[in-house]
């Protein structure tokens, strides 16, 4: 059946009798049992059946499937486990002794309900059967306080259990403890018996079908999401005929035929004369103002881009009661200005707009990033799950102490989130403009426990419909991520850097950098009102901006309200150890030292404290206006011509950087006072202000900050919003990119880099641009640290280490780790391949003209990476072949193209070479730092996958080497067999097959092109090999005798070795 209710087809099974159950395996095959001795497989494609299972009887009532098995329940009682292949058995469990009712797989554990034998027949037993699928055996019986007639696993929080009787009775336990009466349900059937049970994918909804027909539907909201990619569900159109509700004549639009009528040769009412009647045929609906703002006419034909506000090629249905609105919007003004002061016509400026991923056939590769970003810093791609934190990556990296610190800091924790952001930042300092990834940061930010708990992991549908409040997000990750690198900084402090690199000199034993930078102390004081004070010592890493109750209007500098953030003083109800009792305490809070670098958080969450911002804008904007008109009254030399440009239409004196003045409440810089009396003077400050020598003012305690950047969070209802940063980059990060020295704001939108004037950061629209986040880094503060930078990756990654697979055995290994003579060199050749898995399926919509458009990329992960050595004795000879462990679940281990199995990155099961991400990451990092060459077939998207910058002069790409412009990629496995005359790849890939195969055909390059000095002559071989591949339609022919460089000579060597 469709969703919508419809039949798509029906199937006839010949030879099959009381069928049971279906099991859909994938998006076109259908498993179908039930009593009989044979299993049927249909194709939903072509729908016809494709194999059939030999099953011994009485047959198969129930069909699970997991990444591991087919698990079959019968009636006899028992489970059988098959194989995913070749449906033979490989394990079976008697759950009992009558009959089995249902049973589901979750994880490691299976769990059964049914029926034992007794004296008087069959009863139904209250212990569930559980059975661990790792030992292959029972362990503890569940017992449960109703009938068990149905379960399902609901692994939601935890892996619990739902324990359905048929009289409606429901039971949640875990089914490793112990069940608790409390928890037992009650659903109302309207028929005698619950007949049948189900849980959503997105476990979300439970569903209960009863004796009457009727289906229970239970949620846990009250708009539930059904399955992973949920779309509004289509229900079918009630039955009209036996309830005829009641016509209103006032609908014009309202069909008739809703009341069936018996066939009559008589005349009906509704056959009106032609000439009673005329056509009305529906009016257009309204052209979206925002195509009209942004159309530009060539002729008579108008062009415009696609504001995305509705579906492609779909109309709404609208009847006459929305008229009013069409009318409404029918007069667009033709001015532009006239149209940008209607409130519903309100547009983000485009810079700020939402960007996204344009994907085509080729990926990546032909999207222009050069469009959004002309500049030579990198921009950070969005389509990563919760990338929403791009634009805070940006900040702390453009921090020169943070992004020092993090580079030289490496240690062993396998998800580190210093670690990763170096390794980011690393990738930043490498681009020439290209986009990078944090894929890596966000996988190990994902595993971090706190980060789920404070609600900074984001679903998919979440993310991309822009629920929740971005700004009290990305101002909880600020707080989160400083409070992390505080705590990984400190924790390199115990047991040092990796496999003994030596310790960054860039940070003392005795307190980490980041609480240096960003960690202020402070003094609580709780006085009660018996008298009895308390003083407790603290820090914090931010301040949160507290804002006054005045309801008057009255006007605050920026500095005033931030002075009452951080010397916050409240009443609230505290513990008095010496009265005994809690009692009203008056809590004031004063500071001990000044942070380097003050974060402040806005908390701008509600409309309260967007209204206090655009107050406070206005005083500050009237204020400016009569200071720039007291300036230009005081010059004497404007001519008459000048004095009118400055006029606006209402009369008012206005100079051309007016304009830099509107919405601006946020100083460029404030003064900061330490008072002998532990009091703070904050105040706002102008380059214009007097300031003395710069060690004797910090002597005395004051300190001016400048604003460095700010976060602000675009509000978009079409696309759900946006974060974006304003950034003030230094001169250093001008010095490494394009060798000047000067300071810059940027504008940092994803993967959008754009320099903007320096008013633009401190401008806040509020209907559109509400501030999150602000930096105010200490004046001179790159004096102060060490800047330099140490590569804390040595040559002792690339040793021998101990695999993760508990049954790995040395028999197994299949490659050899260099030793210390061996390591390479500054241009030694290495071949490398990678092979990976799918976590995440692509998303894409097929267009109305059959084309298909990408939404949103399938999402891999790294699952093996093979180095094989370039020259000396032992070319050929792999130094590294990691299997890569993942915690992730993969949804397709594309065991055709990777020669990845399941169970292959499991260490409990794993025969391979299995280590983590990160190990292997390192010695890649050692290997592109110590300047290799790498070789191999496609390595672009290897290295973007394992998210990894490489320099260009770095690689040597076959994929390029043999290809001529503006004609198609040749694959590895037509060049090796044109070239090499091996066929390999026969079955399944092998890295360590591709990589060596990549290797020699850059020695067939070498020699076909006499090392570069014979471009013409190659150009001759490349198109022989072209005509070729059209001839033979790019397809190697079938080998007789497979012979692959993997059985070639130079392996036996390995095993010599």
């Amino acid at each position: 059946m469709a969703r919508g209710g419809l039949i798509i087809f029906d199937y006839l099974l010949d030879e099959s009798e009381d069928m049971h159950s279906l099991l859909l395996t994938d998006s076109s095959t259908l498993l179908v049992g039930g009593l009989q001795n044979h299993i049927l497989e249909i194709d939903l494609n072509t729908v016809q059946e494709t194999q059939k299972y030999t099953v011994e009887t009485p047959g198969v009532t129930i069909m699970r499937q997991t990444n591991r098995f087919f698990f079959c329940g019968h009636t006899s009682g028992k489970v059988s486990l098959r194989d995913l292949r070749t449906f033979k058995v490989e394990h079976e469990f008697s759950a009992f002794s009558g009959s089995l009712s249902d049973f589901d797989v979750h994880g490691n554990l299976l769990a059964a309900c049914g029926f034992s034998s007794r004296l008087t027949g069959l009863a139904c037993d209250r212990f569930l059967k559980v059975y661990d699928l790792r030992m292959m055996r029972a362990i503890t019986p569940l017992q449960v306080h109703v009938d068990p007639a149905f379960l399902r696993f609901i692994p939601t929080y935890t892996s619990r259990l739902a324990i359905i009787s048929q009289s409606g009775q429901c039971q949640f336990c875990e089914p490793t403890g112990l069940a608790n009466p409390a928890d037992i349900f009650h659903v109302n059937p309207v028929g005698a018996l619950l007949m049948t049970f189900d849980v959503s994918a997105s476990k979300q909804a439970l569903a209960f079908g009863d004796s009457e027909g009727c289906v229970h539907l239970w949620t846990d909201s009250p708009e539930p999401s059904f399955n992973p990619y949920s779309r509004e569900t289509e229900f079918a159109l009630p039955c009209l005929v036996d309830s005829l509700p009641p016509l209103d004549w006032s609908q014009d639009l309202l069909p008739l035929s809703l009341i069936p009528v018996p066939l009559t040769t008589d005349t009906l009412l509704s056959d009106w004369p032609a000439a009673n009647s005329a056509p009305a045929p529906r009016r257009a609906p309204p052209v979206d103002a925002e195509i009209l703002r942004t159309m530009k006419k060539v002729g008579f034909i108008g062009y415009a881009p696609n504001p995305r506000t509705r579906l492609r090629n779909q109309i709404p249905y609208r009847l006459k009661e929305s008229d009013s609105e069409f009318d409404s919007f029918s007069q667009v003004t033709e001015s532009p200005i006239g149209r940008e002061e209607e409130p519903h016509l309100h547009m983000v400026s485009k810079k700020y707009r939402k960007v996204t991923i344009k994907y085509s056939k080729l990926g990546l590769e032909d999207f222009d990033f050069k469009h959004y970003n002309k500049t030579l810093f990198a921009g950070l791609e969005p389509h990563i799950p919760n990338a929403y934190c791009n634009c805070m990556i940006q900040v702390l990296y453009f921090l020169e102490p943070v992004r020092c610190l993090i580079q030289n800091h490496l240690c062993q924790k396998e998800f580190c989130l210093a670690c990763e952001l170096g390794f980011l930042f690393h990738m930043l300092d490498l681009s020439r403009g290209d986009p990078c990834q944090g894929s890596n940061f966000l996988r190990a930010f994902r595993t971090i426990p706190e980060a789920s708990a404070l609600g900074l992991i984001l679903a998919d549908s979440d993310e991309a419909s822009g629920k929740g409040s971005l700004a009290r997000l990305i101002q909880r990750w600020n707080r989160f991520i400083l409070t992390q690198l505080h705590q990984d900084v400190q924790e390199l402090e115990g047991p040092q850097a990796y496999r003994g690199a030596g310790g960054s000199s860039f940070c003392s034993s005795g307190d980490s950098v980041i609480g240096q930078l960003f960690s202020c102390e402070m003094e609580n004081c709780s006085l009660c009102r018996c008298g009895s004070e308390t003083v407790r010592a603290s820090s914090t890493l931010l301040f949160t901006l507290s804002y006054p109750e005045d309801k008057t209007g009255k006007n605050y500098d920026f500095a005033q309200v931030l002075k009452r953030s951080i010397c916050l003083e409240q009443n609230t109800q505290a513990w008095c150890d010496n009265c005994e009792k809690y009692q009203p305490t008056i809590q004031t809070r004063n500071i001990r030292h000044l942070p380097d670098i003050l974060v402040i958080n806005c908390e701008v969450n509600s409309s309260k404290e967007a209204d206090f911002w655009r107050m406070q804008a206005e005083f500050a904007f009237k204020m400016a206006v009569k200071r720039l008109g007291g300036e230009i009254s005081k010059n004497k030399e404007f001519a008459l011509a000048d004095w009118k440009e400055l006029g606006s239409s209402e009369g008012v004196l206005m100079c051309p950087s007016i304009e830099e003045f509107k919405n601006v409440w946020l100083p460029f810089s404030i003064r900061m006072k330490m008072a002998k009396n532990k009091g703070l003077d904050v105040c706002n400050w102008t380059d214009g202000n007097e300031w003395g020598p710069a060690r004797a003012e910090e002597e005395l305690g004051v300190f001016v900050y400048d604003l460095m950047a700010t976060v602000v969070h675009i509000l978009d209802s079409r696309t759900g919003g946006s974060l974006v940063a304003h950034i003030k980059v230094g001169e250093t990060y001008h010095q490494r990119k394009e060798g000047v020295t000067h300071q810059q704001w940027y504008l940092f939108n994803d993967f959008l880099i754009e320099p903007i004037d320096k008013h633009e950061a401190v401008q806040f629209d509020m209907n559109w641009k509400v501030p999150a986040i602000l930096y105010y880094v200490k004046r001179n503060l790159n004096s102060k640290y060490n800047l330099n930078i140490k590569n804390p990756i040595e040559a002792s990654v690339l040793l021998a280490e101990a695999s993760l697979a508990r049954k790995q055995q040395k028999t197994h290994t299949t490659f050899i780790p260099l030793m210390l003579n061996e390591m390479p060199q500054v241009g030694d050749l290495v071949g490398l391949d990678a092979e990976f898995v799918t976590l995440n399926e692509e998303e894409a919509e097929l267009r109305s003209d059959g084309t298909k458009s990408t939404i949103k990329p399938s999402q891999m992960s790294v699952a093996r990476i093979t180095c094989v050595r370039g020259q000396g004795p032992n070319e050929g000879i792999p130094f590294i072949d990691d299997y890569i462990s993942t915690q992730e679940q993969v949804v397709d281990y594309l065991t055709q193209y990777s020669g990845i199995k399941p169970g292959d990155l499991d260490a409990k099961i794993s025969s391979k070479h299995l280590t983590t991400l990160k190990s292997t990451y390192l010695k890649l990092r050692f290997l592109i730092d110590i300047g290799v060459k790498f070789v191999g077939h496609g390595l672009q998207k290897d290295f973007r996958v394992i998210n990894l910058m490489v320099p260009k002069d770095q690689v040597l790409d076959t994929v390029y080497l043999f290809h001529m412009p503006r004609k198609r990629m040749i694959s590895l496995r037509f060049l090796a067999w044109y070239f090499l005359d091996l066929k390999i790849q026969g079955e399944t890939h092998d890295s360590i097959e591709d990589a060596r195969t990549a290797l020699q055909l850059y020695r067939k390059y070498l020699e076909l092109s006499k090392n570069g000095t014979e471009p013409e002559s190659f150009h001759k071989v490349l198109k022989g090999l072209y005509e070729k591949g059209r001839k033979m339609d790019w397809k190697v022919p079938k080998p007789e005798g497979q012979t692959s460089p993997k059985n070639a000579a130079v392996f036996s060597s390995v095993l010599a070795l």
